[in-house]
């Protein structure tokens, strides 16, 4: 598993870089976890150009991250969503809570 991370400015960017399925949420949920809690960034967001399939258990990961910034006074924030992906998160409702937008580049 690889996840790509930049830090700048109190903003955290996670490239996740394969398909989020229950075989693999836990890492991915574990390792930004982490750098939540040793960066504890105002924004995190997250970079989906290479996650082209995402079932519920990616959903509840992405929730409890959502959740977590929440408490620690931050925001959470989705880009660069492929098509298949963002049907997902929309038939499930996140993007009311999370914002979403389809391209975002860390300058």
């Amino acid at each position: 598993m690889n996840i790509n991370y930049i830090k700048k400015d109190k903003l955290l960017m996670v490239e996740i870089t394969e398909e989020i399925d229950h075989h693999i949420v836990e890492k991915i949920r574990r390792r930004v976890d982490d750098e939540i809690t040793r960066y504890m960034p105002r924004k995190t967001i997250f970079d989906f150009s290479r996650v082209s399939f995402m079932d519920s258990a990616g959903i509840g990961m992405i929730i409890g991250r959502y959740k977590m910034m929440k408490l620690i006074g931050g925001s959470l924030e989705i880009v660069n969503i492929s098509k298949n992906v963002k049907k997902i998160l929309e038939m499930s409702g996140i993007n009311k809570i999370i914002p979403m937008e389809n391209k975002r580049e860390v300058s």
